[in-house]
């Protein structure tokens, strides 16, 4: 956190934004390729999956958007922008920006939403700050002309 709080202080901080793709991932394994990465997934330890440096009660905090316009360009990057601003509240930890990866369709995959938020807070009173932070209700006024529906999920790490 402390990290964080001087990268915010010196003007560095990032905000990192990503779209999955997997389009250059091969779409068979060989079976030899297969057993190789499923052994090397099971002698990773439990913790080397998630964030490092989670820690029980931290809360997760993620918002799919559906845009009024879902094929309008200029609206999904301006939500992004405003999305963005999200940053600069003190109690978010960390922000990351994304729109649905070009995985394979399945029936329990809903990729529908145009745009979607991951944050990370150390607290839920964290979390609990940032929803009444003004730059949070600044980002809700200006853009939510923008979609239609939002739906957020909420995971604290046990």
């Amino acid at each position: 956190m402390r990290q964080v709080e001087a990268l915010r202080a010196s003007g560095q901080l990032q905000v990192v934004s990503f779209a999955f793709d997997l389009y250059h991932m091969p779409t068979r394994f060989s079976r030899r390729r297969f057993v190789a990465v499923a052994a090397t997934a099971a002698a990773l330890p439990v913790g080397a999956i998630a964030r490092p440096d989670a820690k029980p009660g931290m809360v997760v905090h993620h918002v799919f958007f559906w845009l009024k316009e879902p094929d309008n360009a200029s609206h999904r990057s301006q939500l992004m922008e405003g999305l963005r601003t999200l940053a600069a509240i003190p109690q978010v930890n960390q922000l990351l920006i994304g729109q649905p990866a070009s995985t394979e369709k399945r029936e329990v995959v809903d990729n529908s939403y145009q745009v979607s938020e991951l944050m990370y807070f150390n607290t839920l009173e964290d979390q609990a700050a940032y929803q009444v932070h003004p730059t949070h209700k600044a980002f809700v006024e200006k853009y939510s002309h923008l979609w239609q529906r939002v739906v957020v999920y909420d995971m604290q790490v046990v």
